[in-house]
């Protein structure tokens, strides 16, 4: 699958994989080290190599992973004998590669090649994209030389491991910079975007459109609602919005979501780095709903985070009721102030040249 590295520039090896909460930033870091002179190369998990064929890398290499999650000493044990194999074929990767630096970008696909780097003598780092550190980073943070940070405070960490961190802000792709925008004027109506990702957007069917439907109808009156939606869910979501006469755009997917938040008033959704990264860099003010049973709450502390800059409203899934939903609303729809305040308390707070900043933060760590 790998084509054979070339060239005299310095190579940087990028370890992501899982999902596109970590590919994405990978993907940003990767176009800011290429516009340096870099070389990059990506090494990922089997299952996200079947859709990074278009990562912007020289040449992408597939090992094993695996999660060690659950209760089960067996599955436990596999999983650890799955990470010891990726981190074997990591290493003759990393051998034949010859990188400056492997840094990772979280989630468990990272630890095979950053963990075999460090055993190797060759520099590491890993990006952290959330407010809470993740159990893969936590394991790595003794052996890596630095820890990059989407946010100014990272907790989960030891001491020791949070002096290694630097905040860098979390990457974003460029069609989210693209999309950055003057907030759009207001002029009575409320342009209403809703989505959640594959795990949040169930709650957002459930919850949004029976809100919509307590308003009272001149308020209702004043909302447009572009909504992500499962194709199981559509056809009642879709006749609700129909029986209330509201104005709605239903998909189960938006390719060009960045632009559908430059458009918006008010976004509803979970509370993810990716999500709260482009919110920050876009200029948007949100209603985050953090998605539940994570074992590091990191999308509460990441809504917390927005909430405290004042760009947010961070609502706990067991409190986003219908009821506090239209509540909401209707405050907001009342005190329209309020919405250009947060949309630009939400732009102070983003870092749209952090992908250049973690591709400096590189540069010098690796001391190239």
């Amino acid at each position: 699958m790998a084509q054979a590295a070339g060239g005299s520039a310095p190579l940087i090896v990028l370890a992501a994989g899982g999902t596109g909460g970590h590919l994405f930033p990978a993907e940003a870091a990767s176009h800011a080290l290429h516009a340096r002179g870099f070389r990059v190369a990506l090494i990922t998990d089997t299952r996200a190599a079947e859709y990074a064929g278009s990562f912007p890398a020289e040449s992408i290499h597939a090992v094993p992973a695996a999660t060690p999650s659950g209760k089960s000493p067996l599955k436990m044990a596999k999983a650890a004998f799955v990470l010891l194999r990726g981190a074997l074929a990591a290493r003759a990767a990393i051998r034949a590669l010859k990188p400056a630096m492997v840094v990772g970008f979280g989630g468990y696909p990272t630890v095979p090649p950053v963990f075999a780097a460090a055993l190797m003598g060759v520099p590491t780092m890993v990006h952290e994209q959330n407010a809470v550190a993740g159990r893969a980073n936590r394991f790595l943070a003794g052996r890596v030389k630095l820890i990059a940070t989407g946010f100014a405070e990272v907790g989960g960490l030891a001491p020791e491991q949070a002096a290694k961190c630097r905040q860098v802000g979390n990457p974003v792709r460029p069609a989210v910079i693209a999309a950055a925008s003057p907030y759009p004027a207001l002029d009575g109506r409320l342009e209403l975007l809703v989505f959640g990702g594959s795990q949040g957007a169930r709650v957002m069917a459930d919850i949004v459109p029976p809100a919509l439907q307590l308003l009272p109808p001149e308020e209702r009156a004043r909302i447009s609602v572009v909504q992500q939606a499962r194709v199981e869910d559509d056809e009642r979501v879709r006749r609700v919005y129909a029986d209330l006469g509201i104005r709605f755009e239903l998909a189960p997917f938006f390719k060009d979501l960045p632009a559908r938040m430059a458009a918006s008033h008010l976004v509803i959704g979970r509370a993810g780095a990716s999500t709260v990264a482009e919110l920050t860099v876009i200029g948007r003010p949100a209603i985050l709903v953090p998605l539940p049973g994570s074992l590091d709450q990191d999308q509460a502390a990441n809504a917390a985070v927005l909430e405290r800059a004042g760009g947010a409203l961070r609502i706990l899934q067991p409190d986003f009721t219908p009821a506090r939903l239209a509540a909401e609303l209707s405050a907001l729809l009342a005190e329209p102030s309020r919405l250009t305040a947060m949309a630009a308390s939400a732009k102070s707070a983003g870092i749209p040249d952090a992908a250049d900043r973690l591709a400096r933060l590189i540069a010098e760590t690796a001391q190239i």
